[in-house]
């Protein structure tokens, strides 16, 4: 009945249903949720977008994919600049100019270079000095690239919360590179494009699924012999190792858990995203919503506001798999995986579960509109 079975309504799913829908092709989306839009979905909360599966920024120096989605639904001018909190302590994200005086009181690039270069030798001393000839974790790649005080203030609760183990256990890779900006600067994002679409998200995936047959609450698994019969090719972007029955073990995620709660106030935080770097403190940030979308005095026409907190933990069955844990052993199941998906001709794989790649929102939709037609 179908040229193409879409398993899943998120922004691959999505993305690639209004290409093949614009060529001519028709298409069934189906998800197991009750609602389209996979992370990316919004709720509206007495006038607050509210991302109910975490922030989502969307950022991009890829022209063509800014243009395509501006030509769906207008974005606005949101800027991320995210803050973190450190026992009560304010520092500006990524480290810029403005962190390192609200760190060390310095004033200028050369101070802070001069600050950041001698706490770095001195990391380099101490693994020289311990017979190490290239970081073996992520503390110690951390401490070569920014030096103790910054990692020890904003890298090291954060990242040992969001990982679930301390950063002595995580790889070195996961931090090869570090934002460092001598210049005051909060803008987290290097790309020549951000915002945030008006409205909310909700707005961009009803576009794009304009004229397609989307059918919610449906799990491709239940019955997988009736939905493959659907179509002469099927989309998949779903859990890939669930598709293959687990043949080869279950990968492993990170997940999020969320707090959401309304206060009876129009500006809680003064900023739509803060970290809290802190290891006792159980979250890993706190999102206020209303600022992706109010900015200046119409922060205050809304008399209240929507909070998320996030505790990051390690994903278990029936939980929401966010982030892919790329060390030795996923990585090598994964590639198993992978290479069986490659000998299937009428299935494509496309998104973060079906590739265990974590994927932001733009390279999603590139990747998607990259995707041959078959």
């Amino acid at each position: 009945m179908y040229d193409y079975l879409i398993v899943g309504a998120g922004l691959f799913g999505a993305t690639f249903a209004y290409k093949a829908h614009q060529a001519g092709h028709r298409c069934l989306v189906i998800d197991r949720r009750p609602h389209v839009g996979g992370n990316v979905r919004c709720e509206n909360v007495d006038g607050i977008n509210v991302h109910c599966y975490g922030a989502h920024i969307f950022h991009t120096d890829n022209a063509e994919v800014w243009n395509f989605v501006n030509a769906l639904v207008p974005f606005n001018r949101y800027t991320n600049s995210p803050i973190a909190n450190y026992k009560g302590q304010l520092y500006n994200l990524p480290f810029n100019m403005n962190t390192f005086h609200q760190m060390w009181g310095v004033h200028t690039p050369a101070e802070a270079k001069a600050k950041i270069d001698q706490q770095r030798a001195e990391a380099l001393q101490a693994m020289h000095d311990a017979g190490i000839d290239q970081p073996r974790n992520l503390e110690e790649q951390a401490l070569l690239l920014i030096g103790r005080d910054i990692y020890e203030t904003l890298i090291r609760g954060y990242t040992e919360k969001q990982w679930g183990r301390p950063c002595t256990q995580l790889p070195a890779f996961i931090i090869r590179r570090l934002p460092v900006r001598f210049v005051y600067d909060n803008n987290y994002f290097n790309d020549a494009y951000q915002g945030i679409p008006v409205g909310g998200y909700n707005q961009l995936i009803q576009r794009l699924l304009d004229g397609i047959e989307v059918r919610t609450s449906c799990d491709y698994f239940d019955d997988r012999t009736h939905w493959d019969a659907q179509a002469r090719h099927i989309v998949y972007t779903g859990e890939i190792d669930r598709f293959f029955d687990y043949r080869f073990g279950h990968l492993q995620w990170r997940t999020v858990r969320f707090e959401t709660e309304t206060l009876p106030t129009s500006n809680h935080q003064g900023n739509a995203v803060v970290n809290y770097t802190e290891r006792q403190v159980p979250y890993t940030r706190i999102i206020e919503h209303k600022h992706f979308e109010h900015f200046g005095d119409a922060v205050d026409r809304i008399p209240h506001t929507v909070i998320s907190r996030e505790y990051s933990t390690e994903w278990q069955p029936g939980m929401e798999p966010y982030y892919p844990i790329n060390d030795d052993r996923n990585t090598a199941v994964y590639t198993q995986y992978r290479d069986l998906a490659a000998t299937l001709p009428n299935v494509t794989f496309g998104g973060r579960l079906a590739e265990y790649r974590y994927y932001d929102m733009a390279p999603t939709i590139e990747r998607a509109l990259q995707c041959p037609l078959r």
